[in-house]
């Protein structure tokens, strides 16, 4: 099969509704990880869990936490964060606008995904 370009994906994904359980929901997984190790991570926590309430509250965080290092036994500041917006340009904003990317704490990249099959239990 030829290469698919993202928004065909997208529309085959749709197509299966009825056929497949496929909720087709874009969303944009931003990864995120320390420019210089933990302690300046640290030292801009409080901003940015400030930040990460504010984007939960307007409904743009879907998900977001602390990811482990180290095979799973250590925490070296790496986090992930799922948001709800309109386009990866505007995803790409709203990370931008993180305290910790613009202190330059951490890095991050930007990643559209397709959120298809599962439930959500919390």
């Amino acid at each position: 099969m030829a290469e698919l370009t993202w928004n065909e994906l997208i529309e085959f994904c749709r197509q299966q509704d009825g056929k497949l359980m496929m909720m087709t929901k874009e969303l944009y997984i931003v990864f995120s990880e320390p420019t210089n190790g933990l302690a300046p991570i640290m030292e801009n926590i409080d901003e940015h869990l400030a930040y990460q309430t504010k984007l939960h509250n307007d409904g743009v965080m879907f998900a977001a936490g602390p990811v482990a290092g180290g095979g799973g036994s250590e925490y070296l500041g790496d986090g992930v964060f799922v948001y709800h917006a309109d386009s990866l340009e505007q995803a790409v904003q709203i990370a931008e606008s993180d305290p910790m990317h613009i202190a330059g704490a951490r890095r991050f990249r930007v990643l559209p995904w397709l959120l298809n099959e599962g439930d959500l239990r919390v």
